[in-house]
């Protein structure tokens, strides 16, 4: 019997190689507001994008178990930079401006959605761009054109429920199953979806593993 394919997320070795992953030096490498200002293509890259207000800069700060790495805010669209994140030596975490609503002048949100798509469609460095998703409101339009767009520039894609501590076990478990059957009609799209919670500091193991399998793996 030929044995399952193990996710990252499953296999013992890479659950152990991003605990190990995210005990190493983490720091604010820079932010760039253009094209022309990002660093160097370098180490492999994992990107982290969603709704304003999603939770991101909450989670990459349980994800580092740094408390204020990347900044908090609770007015939408305050995140108006791309801003990189070196991991040592072994890789890099890209946090996006969020979508949807936010609170700035129409032609800076035009400017900034500029920005994301080129980042995402010219980044030879970038391995993997993690969608998140609140898990109190599920899939949102804005959520699927995201995946339209990484799914016209090929780009491999994983998508993350936040704020998981705030829903029912059984809805929850709903959600995690409609969501992984509608990304099923986009190629690039990691079949498993992953629940985290920053608060409950739940869920972080898993994207450990992914992370550590992306920067890690020499194969």
């Amino acid at each position: 019997m030929v044995a399952p394919l193990l996710y990252p997320s499953d296999d013992p070795h890479w659950i152990k190689e991003g605990r190990w992953l995210f005990t190493q030096q983490i720091q604010f490498m820079r932010g760039s507001s253009s094209v022309e200002s990002l660093p160097p293509e370098t180490l492999n890259e994992v990107a982290f994008v969603g709704r304003s207000n999603v939770g991101k800069s909450s989670l990459i700060n349980a994800l580092t178990n740094h408390k204020s790495l990347a900044r908090v805010s609770h007015t939408p669209g305050r995140t108006q930079e791309l801003n990189f994140f070196s991991i040592s030596t072994h890789g890099i975490l890209v946090d996006l401006p969020g979508y949807g609503f936010a609170q700035a002048p129409k032609t800076k949100i035009v400017a900034w959605n500029q920005l994301i798509h080129d980042y995402l469609k010219g980044r030879s460095t970038l391995r993997r761009v993690y969608v998140l998703v609140d898990s109190r409101h599920g899939l949102k339009k804005s959520d699927e054109e995201i995946f339209d767009l990484l799914d016209e520039y090929a780009l491999s894609f994983q998508v993350i429920l936040t704020k998981t501590d705030k829903v029912k076990p059984e809805a929850l478990e709903s959600l995690i199953k409609e969501t992984e059957s509608k990304i099923k009609a986009y190629t690039p799209a990691h079949p498993k979806v992953l629940a985290t919670s920053s608060v409950k500091k739940e869920g972080l193991e898993s994207l450990w593993a992914e992370i550590a399998f992306i920067c890690l793996e020499k194969g």
